[in-house]
């Protein structure tokens, strides 16, 4: 996984302590209500796009070129659905981290479907009652969220995105 250089230099600093890092994900729906998901090339599981935010870089910005960058998808961004907390993370050097997400739903507007970086070992989508397994228990609950703001939508009524309460 390539780490952002900005990350790297804390990590010179502060060794394996607990950072807390800003990331988005997005939860990208084509015409077809498929989801775009790719497989990660760290733990076998398919997941939603996702990243870190450059330092100084707005969210719904960094989706879009996480999005670009890991499938080779362009999208639109339609609504920010979610913000959430992940719990410690722990990867394998050492390094530990909590993650602030910001969560978007966004619509394919061009490119050609790629892996983009070493980040994921495949990338396909989905139908909603046909997802991949294993699949991250993140995106599971990014997926509902966003899934559930859409229907809202839909129904008319006023959707808001989620926020832990």
């Amino acid at each position: 996984m390539p780490i952002p250089e900005f990350v790297l230099r804390l990590r010179e600093r502060v060794g394996t302590d607990v950072l807390w890092l800003p990331g988005t994900s997005a939860v990208v729906v084509d015409d077809e209500a498929r989801i775009l998901l790719g497989r990660r090339a760290d733990n076998g599981r398919w997941a939603v796009p996702s990243g870190i935010l450059e330092p100084g870089e707005e969210p719904a910005v960094a989706v879009v070129r996480e999005v670009r960058e890991e499938t080779g998808i362009d999208v639109e961004v339609l609504a920010l659905t979610a913000v959430s907390t992940t719990g410690l993370v722990e990867y394998p050097n050492g390094d530990r981290a909590h993650y602030l997400d910001t969560c978007f739903w966004c619509r394919p507007v061009g490119g050609t479907l790629a892996i983009g970086d070493d980040e994921s070992t495949d990338l396909g989508w989905f139908a909603q009652d046909a997802l991949p397994e294993p699949l991250n228990p993140s995106s599971v609950e990014r997926i509902r969220r966003t899934l559930d703001y859409v229907d809202t939508l839909r129904r008319g009524e006023p959707a808001t995105a989620w926020f832990a309460r």
